[in-house]
């Protein structure tokens, strides 16, 4: 690791630089177990005195942590929670200058895969711990590590779960990715689903007697994108947000094994992305409908297997924060400065809000350095994580 920091900057600590490189190390792709990197942070944690524990998923190759930091009173049950995932999205066919799973510091920015998302925003709490153990705050501090948050937030659902069954009620959390530093109080929720038709494949010269799966796939698609389009012109709106209406989007398709032959076979993957408050499963009944009473009953007027399955692959739910309650009006407090915002990505914030964990979005790094080639987070941002952090646990 390289190093010619700007001297006019604010800087961050040896100890937050060390953490966040040793995580970007870890090659924590999503494809990839995250157990060297996450085992390695229990281990640290228990050398420190720190309850720590796992939450395996199905498979045993990935897991959540969660860790308590007791209050000054020894109490364990409320407090705030800190949280972040530990997975990161493929460089594959990016064009990086540098090792993506080897950090380099150069113009007063930290580089490498996940320095930005969200590894640069773990290293900083990772770093703090060792002062929060000595000086306890008032309340219990704890520690929210996820798994699989970028392929569709799989590892928090379960992670809240074992976390309501040792009865711990956190009131509040902070959930640390990207945001610049400012304060996210509302995201959209995010939809993911896939969509597999099956039609009935004949020679292409006989076109009448097959159901061509692509042809209804497109027909599928283009009723997502009306909705869409419904959303642009009719709302409802909220202009607080950088896009201030619903979407709904297409990302991949395939289909079909040769021009002479009516496809038997296709699938894509699209998206909804709500605002809070509106109705996710109401806005998918919209989408079904239209397969399981126009499109359906026709494909199986010419073959009577013909069919459109929906799979659920992901539901990040959206986040609105209480702009009156406890958590908001004490970040208000200690970072008067702060700008608040809303915003169309989501984030794990949703999940710990509807399991009733007041939650806000605040992490060093910029969203639109994440998922990219030579992705990078500023020192001055990972200063200013450890000055609001530590100031935050303070004054609990």
């Amino acid at each position: 690791m390289t190093s010619n920091k700007t001297s006019g900057l604010a800087q961050p600590s040896e100890a937050a630089l060390d953490w966040i490189c040793r995580l970007i190390a870890f090659d924590t792709t999503s494809r990839n177990s995250n157990l060297g990197l996450i085992e390695t942070l229990r281990d640290t944690l228990h050398d420190w005195g720190v309850d720590a524990w796992l939450d395996h998923d199905a498979s045993g190759a990935k897991a959540n942590l969660f860790a308590t930091l007791p209050a000054a009173d020894g109490s364990t049950r409320d407090g705030l929670v800190l949280s972040g995932h530990t997975d990161v999205v493929p460089v594959d066919g990016q064009d990086w200058r540098s090792s993506p799973f080897k950090p380099l510091i150069r113009d007063a920015r930290l580089y490498g895969r996940g320095a930005c998302d969200m590894k640069g925003f773990l290293g900083t709490v990772m770093s703090l711990v060792p002062g929060w153990c000595a000086a306890p705050p008032r309340h219990p501090v704890h520690l929210a590590f996820t798994y699989d948050e970028e392929v569709g937030c799989l590892g928090v659902s379960p992670l809240l779960a074992a976390i309501s069954r040792r009865g711990i009620r956190p009131r509040g959390c902070i959930v640390g990715e990207p945001t610049g530093m400012q304060v996210i109080e509302a995201h959209k929720g995010i939809n993911i689903y896939r969509c597999c038709v099956r039609g009935h494949a004949v020679h292409s010269s006989l076109t009448p007697h097959g159901v061509n799966a692509i042809e209804y796939a497109a027909r599928m698609i283009c009723r997502i994108r009306d909705i869409a389009d419904e959303f642009a012109q009719h709302g409802p709106y909220d202009d607080d947000f950088d896009v201030p209406f619903s979407t709904a989007q297409t990302g991949t398709i395939a289909g079909g094994i040769a021009l002479n032959t009516v496809p038997q076979a296709c699938e894509f993957v699209f998206e909804f992305r709500n605002l809070p408050g509106m109705d996710a499963d109401a806005i998918f009944a919209r989408i079904e409908a239209y397969a399981n009473e126009t499109l359906v009953p026709e494909m199986r007027r010419v073959h009577g297997e013909a069919d459109i399955q929906f799979t659920r692959i992901g539901a990040p739910p959206a986040m609105e924060a209480d702009s009156t309650g406890a958590l908001a009006c004490h970040v208000r407090a200690l970072a008067p400065d702060a700008v608040w915002k809303k915003v169309a990505y989501g984030t794990e914030a949703g999940f710990f809000q509807r399991a009733g964990i007041p939650t806000i979005v605040c992490g060093p790094g910029h969203i639109a350095q994440a998922h990219q080639p030579d992705e990078f987070v500023a020192l001055a941002e990972i200063a200013g994580c450890e000055a609001f952090l530590g100031k935050l646990v303070r004054s609990l």
